[in-house]
């Protein structure tokens, strides 16, 4: 494996009905093409040898000799290859005929699998020619079908010689379409990746269905899923297929073929992460209790053939893993995480009896997000707004930009608006403390933030409110907040919402100014404010500024926040090394398409890659170096946050998914990056 991904093919070669050695031929020269792309393993469709509109030719002797010395000669054909094939073939077997997949790999039949379900119905008329699998797995002998026994049974997984817990297994077509798939068992004995040989005629809206069955088994059985259908070579009398490639992996379908364009369809599978969530997941059957009925079949899954780079990846990789690609999913993901964060306001403002909030607004995202989920809350509760109380605090690095929107906007939303300005109380503190106010320092930036925190846990206390903090995740994971300053709050609405989230869901609401205001001259002015937040550059605003432009600009400082995100993620959710970051990142920031047919060019069958920015490997690296240590340092900072919504898979609250010591050492990890180049 390269950093942990593994390379499979859906293939549907070129078909000739009952034509065993043509079949043969067109799947060793597919196998050849695969090879060449670095695949390791490669599905071919059901009864791919003879083709799956035989009929009732399936009964007769010719065809069943001819398919068996067809299933060899692909072995010896093949042997030279760093490739694994599953085959379809007809096979007999003392009083029975099956419909089989063969595992072919260095020349030899490593197993045959016979399908489980046969489906008898509409179109299908499969029981006329084939039996279901037998119950437990026997060894064909020696001479019987091949020079050597070889395993038969539907309980077979194929492991790796060297890595024992990269294995794979198959089941064929109608398997998947049941209640319950035999690769269900099969995921739970330790495939992590399911072969489906499959037959499947094309009917209109039948894409569709197909697609969401990969990707729900997928998903099911946290697993890899290679899907290769029957194509347009087959018999076209009463149906017509359509040679439908998917490969689903934990719920996603990564790659697909176009319908009716045999070929392979290629993609890098990423077992490491399959892996890493079957052992967080505890209810995910344990190997032993899966294996009980299991035979593993081991031999070497050849993958010298596989990219090390990151540019060779057959895999799109998603610079924004917190941000869906396409417009309609991209807004329902705005409503749904909106939508959670008002409900878990409202609940909080219901249970203590509050009819107010209190809230810093600064015209910067985060408290522009706070101040409309707290106006979606009271809508919610049926209060009128004017309990939402915003104050903005102007310091010594406030910008008249700034302050403009933060007073506009909770004005155009119905709230009540207070300007409390804090340069003379900090100067103030800073006599007290005895600091000089000339030294531009973190004394100077967080005696800032603290009597802003002050002034609304005060202000909270008159109005007998509650603070509603704006703090995001990524400022959580980076500790870029004071301590005991915007740190704090009373209910943390945005806890759980990353940097680059947050900017689509300002931009969600500047889209939608019907929810929040009546007037449409009003409307307009809602969406004008909010694209100038949009289009503000994110700061603290600590540090004096100089002809009334921002001075600090927090990504020239800690980095840009979507490479910081894309850490976050695969560092917290998958629990990956920064190695496999480091890799990741390059190939979602640096992206260069690949084609499975020429490993150096091209793109994948599966659609382009959005791209927000590019970074080289250099910056990618340098961002990564300020990361790392911030994350362990200021794990302080998370140990006691206030209470907030979880919205999705990440979420840094010690009373949820991530408890860590605030001592940990963070030496492995620096470790590991010093040595990346």
């Amino acid at each position: 494996m390269t950093q942990g991904f593994f390379r499979v093919a859906a293939a549907t070669p070129a078909c000739s009905v009952a034509d065993c050695r043509s079949n043969a031929a067109s799947i060793v020269s597919l196998a050849h093409e695969a090879a060449k792309a670095g695949v390791a393993l490669a599905v071919f469709p059901e009864l791919s040898v003879t083709g799956y509109t035989c009929g009732d030719l399936f009964a007769q002797e010719i065809l069943a000799r001819s398919a068996r010395e067809a299933v060899l000669s692909i072995a010896e054909e093949t042997r030279s290859l760093a490739i694994t094939l599953v085959v379809g073939f007809p096979f007999s077997w003392r009083n029975r005929r099956y419909n089989c997949a063969a595992v072919v790999s260095g020349g030899a039949v490593r197993g045959i699998v016979p399908k489980t379900h046969i489906p008898n119905y509409g179109e299908f008329y499969e029981l006329r020619h084939f039996a279901p699998a037998p119950v437990g797995i026997e060894d064909i002998p020696a001479r019987a079908f091949a020079s050597y026994p070889v395993p038969f049974g539907t309980d077979l997984v194929f492991a790796d010689e060297k890595t024992p817990e990269l294995a794979f297994a198959c089941e064929i077509c109608e398997d998947l379409w049941v209640p319950t798939p035999p690769s269900s068992r099969h995921a739970a004995a330790g495939a992590l990746v399911i072969a489906n040989l499959s037959a499947s005629d094309e009917l209109v809206g039948k894409a569709a269905y197909r697609r969401s069955l990969v990707a729900g088994q997928s998903a099911r059985a946290i697993a890899a899923y290679v899907y290769a259908d029957a194509g347009p070579g087959e018999s076209t009398t009463d149906l017509v297929f359509s040679g439908h490639d998917l490969v689903g992996e934990y719920g996603t379908i990564l790659a697909e073929s176009p319908l009716f364009s045999p070929g392979l369809t290629v993609a890098d599978v990423d077992v490491s992460r399959l892996l890493q969530e079957r052992r967080r997941m505890n209810t995910f059957p344990a190997g032993a209790e899966g294996a009980r009925t299991h035979r593993v079949v081991s031999f070497p899954l050849d993958r010298s053939a596989e990219p090390s780079s990151p540019d060779r990846l057959a895999r799109a990789i998603d610079p924004l893993p917190f941000v869906p690609s396409g417009s309609d999913e991209l807004g329902r993901r705005c409503e749904e995480v909106f939508s959670i964060q008002a409900a878990g306001l409202a609940k909080r403002l219901a249970h203590v009896g509050s009819r107010s909030v209190v809230l810093g607004v600064s015209g910067g995202l985060d408290s522009t997000l706070a101040l409309l989920v707290a106006a979606r809350a009271f809508d919610s509760l049926g209060i009128d707004r004017s309990g939402i109380l915003a104050i903005t605090m102007p310091g010594f690095g406030t910008t008249q930009r700034t302050k403009g929107n933060a007073l506009k906007l909770p004005r155009l939303l119905g709230a009540t608006v207070e300007e409390i300005r804090i340069h003379k109380s900090v100067r103030q503190h800073f006599s007290d403390i005895g600091h000089n106010p000339e030294l531009l320092d973190i004394t100077y930036e967080n005696a800032q933030a603290r009597e802003r925190t002050q002034i609304l846990m005060d202000r909270a206390n008159q109005a007998r409110a509650i603070v509603v903090g704006t703090g995001d995740l990524s400022e959580l994971a980076l500790g870029w907040a004071t301590y005991n300053g915007d740190h704090m709050s009373m209910y943390a609405v945005n806890t759980s919402v990353p940097k680059t989230l947050v900017r689509h869901l300002v931009s969600y609401c500047a889209n939608s100014p019907e929810a929040f205001v009546a007037d449409e001259a009003e409307r307009r002015q809602f969406s004008s404010v909010l694209s100038s937040i949009l289009d503000t550059p994110v700061s603290p605003e600590l540090l004096p500024c100089e002809d009334g432009k921002i001075s600090q600009r927090t990504e020239h400082i800690v980095g840009p926040y979507e490479l910081h995100d894309f850490f976050l993620y695969y560092t917290v959710r998958w629990g990956f090394s920064p190695a496999r970051v480091f890799f990741l990142a390059q190939r979602a920031f640096t992206p260069r398409a690949f084609a499975p047919n020429d490993p150096e060019s091209g793109d994948l069958r599966s659609g382009d890659l959005r791209s927000r920015a590019q970074y080289g490997k250099d910056e990618i690296l340098k961002w990564m170096k300020v990361f790392y240590p911030r994350f362990f340092a200021q794990q302080f900072k998370r140990s006691c946050l206030p209470d907030g919504p979880k919205v999705g898979s990440v979420t840094l609250s010690p009373r949820g998914d991530w408890r860590m010591p605030s001592d940990a050492s963070a030496a492995l990890w620096l470790a590991e990056l010093a040595s990346l180049s």
